[in-house]
């Protein structure tokens, strides 16, 4: 009789289905590749021991601005985590996730914010310190194009942010020309400018996250490269959002909403620490408090009305930014 039973017992443990694999596509931008290489880690060791599930989280990194584009066109996201609220926004409009994306998530579903900082050569040859500098003749800087990225959509915004606070509104558009003028490449994304700047040696500045920046000079020979605050800045806000129809069509919806909520965890909020990336919880803040300067930052809502203001009177077909391009440089 005991040998029956174990018998039976062994036959009903062998006769139980594993538990099938699940994989999720995390659509990001350019410069969180090494981030979510870690928080994948992180939540799939996480998500295993609770639920003994395995995951996987696929990549897929470029221009935030491209990133959306691909998404509504077809590329099957279970999550996008991207440079700004306006991509995310394109996305809902085309019927793919919730309008109310922002609500479902603490903090607008902004789970760390950044900014935008220069970085300069060793020495500082041109000796750059704050946004005139930039748009002095001579000066070649390396930024993505505003159409396709999201660090450059935050760096036109601070330019004009700090043109128009220190001469006034009327000037603003003709100091951001003249940035422009002294762009000497405007690559697709962030990781491609960094590239630019670094690999190819071209630019004497480069406009970037903030985050990007402090990987270039961790990453570098010691004081080959020099990170530069300027006098004001803007709060860079990375959004990030469940894409409904997908996950709906994937069978992945609680795998996705835990993944995103795990970025507001205490370990992962570590994690983003580390990644250079500013945590929103604030003991994590406190506790890397030092890697990260005090800065004045303008708002997208306070200081330029929304990202859907700014994108239509900056960015859209037609906006300020393709009008001051096809002025020319000269």
């Amino acid at each position: 009789m005991g040998k029956m039973w174990l018998t039976l017992a062994l036959g009903a443990s062998v006769a139980q289905p594993a538990m099938a694999a699940v994989t999720l596509l995390n659509v990001s931008y350019d410069p969180t590749r090494e981030l979510y290489q870690q928080i994948d880690k992180a939540f799939a060791a996480q998500w295993k021991a609770k639920t003994g599930e395995d995951v996987t989280i696929q990549q897929s990194h470029g221009g935030s601005g491209a990133q959306a584009r691909s998404v509504i066109e077809g590329l099957p996201a279970d999550v996008v985590t991207l440079a700004l609220a306006d991509d995310i926004d394109r996305i809902a409009a085309r019927g793919l996730t919730a309008t109310n994306w922002q609500s479902r998530l603490p903090l607008h579903s902004t789970p760390y914010y950044s900014t935008i900082v220069f970085l300069v050569r060793k020495g500082n040859p041109k000796q750059i310190h704050d946004w005139n500098d930039v748009v002095k003749p001579g000066v070649g800087v390396v930024t993505p194009n505003p159409k396709t990225g999201g660090a450059s959509r935050w760096t036109y915004l601070a330019a004009w942010g700090y043109a128009a606070r220190t001469y006034g509104e009327a000037k603003a558009r003709d100091f951001v020309k003249r940035l422009y003028q002294n762009v000497v490449v405007l690559d697709s994304g962030s990781r491609g400018s960094t590239t630019t700047f670094i690999q190819r040696g071209q630019g004497d500045v480069l406009l970037t996250w903030e985050n990007e920046a402090k990987l270039a000079v961790r990453e570098a020979p010691a004081g080959a490269y020099e990170i530069v605050y300027p006098s004001v800045s803007i709060l860079a806000e990375p959004s990030v959002a469940v894409v409904d129809t997908n996950v709906a069509a994937h069978g992945t919806q609680k795998q996705a909403e835990a993944y995103l909520k795990f970025l507001y965890t205490p370990e992962a909020q570590a994690i983003e620490a580390r990644n250079f990336y500013r945590p929103r919880d604030v003991a994590t803040a406190k506790r890397y408090a030092s890697q990260f300067p005090a800065l004045k930052l303008f708002t997208i809502e306070r200081n330029f009305g929304g990202w859907a203001r700014a994108q239509k009177v900056h960015f859209a077909d037609g906006g300020v930014f393709d009008q001051i391009m096809a002025e020319g440089r000269h």
